[in-house]
C-alpha cells in the first residue's frame, strides 16, 4: 500500500494550519493527521516536539522551500 501525502490545508484566522487533505481525498483535523504521521501513513512530513512540549507536523527537510506545508494549497 503506498503512503499518502498532503496535498492541501485548512487554516485558522491566525495562519495555523487545523486540517489537511490527503493525496486520497481524506481530510483529517490536525489531531487525527498527526496520529497518521505518527503511524507511519504520511509521506514527506514528520513529527516533532516543540519548544512547549507540544508535538507537530512539519514536512521533511528537503531544502525546497516551495513544497512547505504553509505552501500547499487550501481547500
Amino acid at each position: 500500500m503506498q503512503r499518502k501525502s498532503f496535498v492541501a490545508v485548512q487554516k485558522n484566522g491566525d495562519g495555523d494550519i487545523t486540517a489537511f487533505k490527503t493525496s486520497s481525498g481524506r481530510v483529517l483535523q490536525y489531531e487525527q493527521a498527526l496520529q497518521e504521521v505518527q503511524g507511519g501513513n504520511i509521506q514527506g512530513v514528520n513529527a516533532f516536539k516543540g519548544r512547549d512540549g507540544d508535538l507537530y507536523i512539519r514536512g521533511d527537510a528537503d531544502g525546497d522551500p516551495s513544497n512547505n506545508l504553509d505552501q500547499l494549497p487550501s481547500f
